[in-house]
């Protein structure tokens, strides 16, 4: 693997085989069952100790998240603190985890919320740390086991954190890590019938292969796929704020999330002012070290995803551009395309990088429709100071996420995940823990 910002070896990790995914799914699920009988708030005990081994190591872990994936060293910090964030609120829902009484006649009736065993959780390469506690966390606590792939060039930092969990006293074997490949360790895990949920977050292209494979074996999955989010921007808002939110909306993470705000549709009345404010902004971003304070956003992940990005923005597109530095390094700078038609790839395609497009809209009824002019539907966001236009475009926008007057779209308490095919089921927020268990109803007769 390769540090993203120099092109220099970082470190080689041996890859996990089939057998090693066997070996792994009969360790997990002997460690699961102890896990599953011990006390609640046992439970719930260690996985706050693991938080706060977590806490103790986040510099390091931010570190290595610079190396591996590029992220600036501001970004990386919050990532690992997210995790302990995670971890402290899965711990919290342990012994809130309870099941129902239902009336019924001749009878009580309750409900278990019961674990379901093994997880296998296939973790990104554009959110190492978060997206991997995403799935960890809740399914620990509902009393499950862990078995956690990371993406091929980001597997450093899941590695320390299953280290950091048998340090923080998780039983063995309960989370393990396997580094590998995904036609290998990856198919592996979700054909295995001894891993009961799969839970993704990658492109929908490769959701849908394991959607499909887990539809052969009616395995439970969660998927967080693509996305190409909206950022309505209304003539009535204040478009000062609009145009200085708007760079960062899709240029954290240099572009590498689904949530980015990559088509900026903004209200024609409004539009050339926009563009006059919004162009500053992009000029400024500070593209460069990931490890200095100041810099806004890194390099691209690998040389596979630069040569992607540089496809969709052809010569013939008029841009605002950025700058970026030269030399070794994946780097591409802030790119915001004007004058281009809506059905463009730049426009309707997920790049995955630090580019967006910005389009006119007429009213309400159009931006409602360019909005909703796309496969995908993860998150968007809608600036105006009309409450009520907020709240019809708000339920009009075919997404799981939005914000009015912002671009926050995760937040570990609130519910997280997408309409089309953006990905089905969510992650995240007060129900979290249940994604993980299988309800059981049992009735007991009181009749003579």
């Amino acid at each position: 693997m390769l540090n993203p910002a120099t092109e220099e070896t970082v470190a080689i990790v041996p890859a996990a085989t089939r057998d090693d995914v066997d070996a792994a799914v009969a360790r997990a699920a002997t460690a699961q069952r102890a896990w599953a009988a011990a006390a609640p708030a046992d439970r719930a005990r260690l996985l706050r100790r693991f938080a706060a081994v977590v806490d103790g190591h986040i510099e390091e872990l931010a570190q290595l998240e610079v190396r591996e994936a590029g992220h600036t060293i501001g970004n990386a910090r919050w990532e690992a603190g997210n995790v302990r964030d995670l971890l402290e609120f899965a711990a919290g829902g342990v012994e809130r985890l309870s099941g129902r009484q239902i009336p019924v006649a001749g009878g009580i009736d309750i409900t278990f919320l019961e674990p379901l065993g093994v997880i296998g959780v296939i973790a990104p390469w554009n959110f190492p740390m978060p997206i991997a506690a995403w799935g960890l966390a809740p399914a620990l606590a509902a009393g499950n086991a862990v078995l956690l792939k990371p993406a091929e060039t980001t597997p450093l930092t899941a590695l320390r954190l299953a280290e950091l969990a048998l340090e923080a006293g998780i039983p063995e074997h309960l989370f393990q890590v396997l580094p590998g490949h995904g036609d290998v360790a990856g198919d592996a895990l979700v054909e295995h019938p001894g891993v009961a949920k799969i839970v993704f977050t990658g492109s929908t292209r490769v959701g849908k292969q394991i959607m499909a494979k887990c539809a052969d074996r009616v395995k439970r999955v969660t998927l967080e796929l693509g996305g190409k989010s909206p950022n309505i921007v209304f003539a009535d808002a204040d478009l000062e704020a609009a145009a200085a939110a708007a760079p960062m909306a899709f240029l954290d993470n240099t572009g590498q999330d689904c949530c980015a705000r990559t088509r900026i549709l903004v209200q024609r009345s409004a539009y050339d002012r926009f563009l006059e404010l919004v162009a500053p902004g992009i000029a400024a971003v500070t593209v460069g070290d990931p490890l200095d304070e100041k810099t806004q956003m890194g390099p691209l992940i690998s040389r596979t995803q630069l040569d992607r990005v540089r496809s969709f923005v052809t010569d013939d597109l008029t841009a605002i551009r950025g700058t970026a530095p030269e030399g070794p390094g994946f780097w591409y700078p802030p790119t915001l395309v004007t004058d281009v038609a809506p059905t463009a790839p730049v426009a309707a395609e997920e790049v995955f990088g630090p580019v967006a497009v910005v389009l006119p809209f007429e009213d309400e009824e159009d931006a409602v429709r360019l909005a909703n002019a796309t496969e995908y539907g993860l998150s968007g966001s809608l600036w105006t100071r009309d409450i009520g236009r907020a709240l019809r475009v708000s339920r009009a926008v075919a997404a799981g996420n939005l914000s009015v007057n912002s671009h926050s779209s995760v937040r570990y308490w609130t519910p997280f995940g997408g309409y089309k095919q953006s990905g089905l089921g969510r992650e995240l927020g007060p129900d979290a823990l249940t994604a993980f268990t299988e309800t059981k109803n049992v009735f007991i007769s009181t009749e003579a």
